[in-house]
């Protein structure tokens, strides 16, 4: 059995060159090959002298691996193509046990063959360092004979896997079987953290549907009025979130299949109905101290805030208890403490117009750069330094400018995702109210002609 996987390796001017300047990294390196840093960097993990037997298991395709690095820049310069994509990364992996170095390499060696024939500079790894032997490509990104680039879609990704597949076939070995798609990393990061995502907040709305659901057709109704848009003539139904581009299929929500209609109609039709009586809530009442009559109304950035926030659901609310909470805004509980923070921020500093906000930030800015200097200035006695008590309270002094200055970019960088957060809180405002008078017009016509 192998799996593959492929990846692009990218690399970007400011990383490389504050890598160029960090003193403690400072070789004496042909200049150019910082442009291809990244490029450099991959074809070095992957012909480890640890992980190959001491580059026993390295192979080139269309190129000499010791000289691979430079075979491809010339091919990216000669094809006037050296931005985007540095190359492809590939993998594939052997289940322990089931082959040999030799045969791994082989099959890595045909496999590379087999997808990218003659026109792709190709490095060949196969690394022994774990119990599961695996083959790493490195794959230029422009073509040495068409100087066209490889695109990585999803045709190439799944021709990568049948090509293995293929080969394992040919030598024996066993293939994956029903690969399905694995999460993204960003969900899979969120449900780790315990941070919402749009799957689980689905999965939310799904169960709150079931449970107040006595059939199928009910079910589907309460999703409706949630403001889902229901498939159910497909054969696997799929749900899109209020304010959402794509549709979900219940059955894929989870692994187990937990949401699939059949399981669903099911949980419905053997439920025990509730014969408890929901106790009424009491209303939650806030007090307000001072004069209400001179207490200023919020307006501008701080209003755009606190207004968002209560529909949310995060900020104390003189509302019905039963009230529901659009998904729109459901979807930005992932976010809660930074929006959360940054409208603090605003509050603090009395903020209500961009051009305010501006005006702060610049002034931060100016904060920060005399801070930078002073810093290096304090660097620089360091070095010159030769009294051990002197260059420890130079050092005290370093360290206290440091942390001020970490503060100030947090502040920065709060401001940063203000001017990018409020245009888009004002859109899911309207796309709310779009929603809500939609189905107000729905429910006085079904009022109407009941």
């Amino acid at each position: 059995m192998a799996t593959t996987k492929i990846w692009a390796v990218k690399d970007n001017l400011k990383r490389v060159l504050d890598y160029a300047s960090n003193p403690d990294k400072t070789e004496n390196e042909d200049m150019g090959t910082y442009e291809f840093k990244g490029l450099k960097n991959v074809i070095e993990y992957t012909v480890n002298d640890l992980k190959t037997e001491k580059q026993f298991y390295v192979s080139g395709i269309n190129c000499e691996p010791s000289t691979a690095l430079d075979q491809m820049i010339s091919t990216k310069k000669a094809a006037h193509k050296e931005d985007g994509v540095l190359a492809f990364h590939c993998y594939q992996s052997f289940r322990p046990g089931e082959v040999t170095p030799e045969t791994a390499h082989k099959i890595g060696i045909e496999l590379a063959k087999r997808m990218w024939g003659n026109d792709f500079e190709v490095v060949v790894t196969t690394h022994l360092d774990k119990k599961h032997f695996h083959n790493h490509f490195v794959v230029n990104s422009v073509s040495w004979s068409t100087h066209k680039r490889f695109l990585d879609s999803h045709s190439d990704y799944d021709r990568f896997r049948r090509l293995s597949d293929e080969l394992c076939k040919e030598y024996s070995l066993s293939v994956v079987k029903n690969p399905k798609k694995g999460k993204h990393y960003k969900e899979w990061y969120d449900e780790k953290q315990r941070i919402p995502t749009r799957r689980s907040l689905i999965i939310d709305d799904v169960e709150r549907a079931i449970a107040n659901s006595m059939s199928f057709t009910m079910f589907i109704k309460n999703l409706e009025d949630m403001g889902y848009e229901v498939k159910t003539n497909v054969k696997h139904i799929a749900v899109k979130p209020p304010g959402g581009e794509n549709f979900y299929r219940l059955h894929n929500l989870t692994k187990d299949e937990k949401y699939s209609e059949e399981n669903i109609k099911y949980r419905i039709f053997t439920k025990k109905p509730s014969r408890k009586s929901v106790p009424k809530q009491k209303p939650v009442k806030y007090h307000y101290h001072g004069n209400i009559k001179k207490a200023k109304k919020l307006t501008g950035l701080k209003a755009l805030y606190f207004h968002y926030m209560y529909r949310m659901g995060i900020i104390p609310q003189r509302v019905p208890n039963n009230k529901k909470v659009s998904f729109i805004f459901k979807e930005e509980l992932r976010y809660m403490d930074k929006i959360s923070n940054e409208a603090i921020l605003l509050s603090k500093n009395n903020i209500n117009t961009l051009e305010e906000l501006e005006a702060k930030q610049n002034e931060l800015n100016e904060r920060i750069d005399s801070l930078t200097k002073k810093r290096r200035c304090c660097y620089n006695k360091i070095r010159r330094c030769k009294n051990l008590e002197t260059k420890e309270m130079l050092q005290a002094d370093v360290a206290s400018l440091t942390d001020e200055l970490k503060k100030l970019r947090k502040e920065v960088k709060l401001y940063d995702d203000i001017k990018e957060r409020s245009p888009k809180m004002k859109i899911k405002l309207d796309q709310a109210k779009e929603m809500e008078r939609k189905d107000d017009r729905k429910y006085e016509y079904k009022w109407r002609n009941s």
